[in-house]
C-alpha cells in the first residue's frame, strides 16, 4: 500500500520571523518518496510556507484519510494566541496579534490524526519557539493536562523544540536539514534512529536547552487497532460495543467526566460517522460538547470547539427534515453559545432551518431558532 508524505515548512514572512522554515524544502524533496516515507511508493504533497490556516486544515485532512502509512514533516515557529495562551504553528501572514486567526492551530494535527490506524502515523518536527511561547513549555505541566504539542495517542513524534534565537537573526532548520540529509543516502534506518543520529549532528547548537521530542507509537494489543480493524472489515456495530465497553471502563477508573473517557465518548461519535450515521454522530458529538461546557470547560476551550464545529459539520449531511428540524434546534442554541472561528456559523444553522420549513419540511409557525426562556441549549 502506498505511503503518503506531507511536507509543511511554514514561518511569518514579515518582520519578527524566528526560522527560515521553507529553506529546508529544497534538501526534503532531493529525497527519494519511497525513502521520505518508509513505504515502497509514496504520495508526496509539499506545502511552502502558505497563507490560510484552512488550506493547511484542508491537506492535513486529506493526508490523515489516505490508507497506508502517513509521515508528517514540520519545520517552523510556535506562537501563543494571546486569547487562551494555546500554541498555534505560524504561517506565512501571522504576527502577534492575529495568531488566532491566521495561524495553525496545534491540536487541529491531534484532531485530524486520530482516526489514524494505531502505528501508522509518524512526525518528525523542527519548530523554534518565541519568548512567550518558550516560557510556557518549560512551565511545569499542569495535572491532567497533556503536553501542549500533544499529536495524539497514536503517533509517533520524534524532533526537537528550540528557544528563541540568542541573537536577532533567522535561525535555520538544523534539526530537518540534519534529517534529510541522512535520508539522501538512499537508506532510511528506524525512526528512532534516524531521530538520534539526527540530534547527534546538530548537538552542539542545540545541547543543553533544545526541548527534545520522542514519543514512540503505541504498543502492538492497543485497543484503538482493535477498533480500527472492525472499521475496516465494515463490522461498524462490533467497533462501537468495543468502544462503548472500553469508555465505560474509562469512567469506573477516572470518572465520567474524564479525559480517559471522553476519549472514547469521541471516538463514538466519530464511528458514527463512518457508519454513515450522521444524525448519531451529530448527536454524540454535541451532547459531548454539553458535558464538557457542564463540567465547567470555556466556550472557546479547543475540545470543545471542535466538538460543536462536528456536530455542525454532521448536522449539514442529514437529509431527512424531521432529523434535521429535530437536531438543529439543538445546535442552534449551542452554536449560540459556541460560536467557534468561523464567523457566520449560527446564522448557517438559522438559514438551513428556515430553508427546511420553506420547503416543507416542518409546520409554519415551529422555528425557534433561540432555546425559550429559562431552558439550556443541551437536552
Amino acid at each position: 500500500m502506498p505511503g503518503t508524505v506531507l511536507l509543511l515548512a511554514a514561518s511569518p514572512l514579515g518582520r519578527g520571523r524566528l526560522v527560515d522554515a521553507a529553506s529546508v524544502l529544497p534538501v526534503l524533496a532531493a529525497v527519494p518518496p519511497s525513502v521520505l516515507s518508509g513505504a515502497d511508493t509514496a504520495n508526496v504533497v509539499e506545502l511552502a510556507d502558505p497563507l490560510e490556516p484552512q488550506a493547511v486544515l484542508t491537506r492535513l485532512r486529506a493526508a490523515a484519510a489516505a490508507p497506508g502509512p502517513l509521515t508528517v514533516y514540520v519545520a517552523g515557529e510556535l506562537r501563543l494566541d494571546r486569547r487562551q495562551r494555546l500554541p498555534h504553528l505560524a504561517l506565512a501572514r501571522t504576527t502577534p496579534a492575529t495568531v488566532r486567526y491566521t495561524a495553525l492551530p496545534w491540536h487541529w494535527f491531534r484532531d485530524e490524526l486520530r482516526l489514524r490506524p494505531a502505528g501508522a502515523t509518524t512526525l518528525f518536527l523542527d519548530l523554534r519557539a518565541d519568548a512567550d511561547t518558550w516560557q510556557a513549555l518549560c512551565a511545569p505541566p499542569a495535572p491532567g493536562r497533556p503536553f501542549p504539542l500533544d499529536c495524539g495517542r497514536d503517533a509517533a513524534v520524534y524532533g526537537r523544540i528550540a528557544p528563541p534565537p540568542a541573537r536577532r537573526g533567522v535561525a535555520a532548520p538544523a534539526y530537518m536539514k540534519a534529517l534529510a540529509t541522512l535520508l539522501r543516502s538512499g537508506r532510511r534506518p528506524a525512526e528512532e534512529e534516524l531521530h538520534q543520529r539526527a540530534l547527534a549532528r546538530i548537538a552542539p547548537e542545540g545541547a543543553g536547552t533544545d526541548l527534545v521530542l520522542e514519543q514512540r507509537g503505541p504498543l502492538p494489543g492497543d485497543p484503538h487497532a482493535a477498533v480500527t480493524a472492525a472499521v475496516r472489515a465494515g463490522r461498524h456495530a462490533e467497533a462501537d460495543a468495543l468502544a462503548a465497553r472500553l469508555e465505560q471502563a474509562a469512567g469506573f477508573a477516572h470518572g465520567p467526566v474524564s479525559e480517559e473517557a471522553l476519549h472514547w465518548t469521541e471516538v463514538r461519535a466519530d464511528l458514527a460517522m463512518l457508519a454513515g450515521d450522521a444524525a448519531r454522530s451529530c448527536r454524540a458529538w454535541m451532547a459531548l460538547a454539553g458535558v464538557r461546557l457542564a463540567a465547567g470547560q470555556p466556550a472557546d476551550a479547543p475540545a470543545v470547539e471542535s466538538a460543536v464545529d462536528r456536530a455542525h459539520h454532521q448536522w449539514g449531511r442529514i437529509d431527512d427534515p424531521v432529523r434535521v428540524r429535530e437536531l438543529g434546534l439543538e445546535l442552534v442554541g449551542l452554536r449560540s453559545r459556541v460560536p467557534g472561528r468561523r464567523e457566520g456559523a449560527v446564522e448557517h444553522v438559522r438559514r438551513r432551518l428556515r430553508e427546511v420549513q420553506g420547503r416543507g419540511g416542518m409546520p409554519a409557525g415551529h422555528l425557534r431558532t433561540d432555546p425559550p426562556q429559562g431552558a439550556t441549549a443541551m437536552p
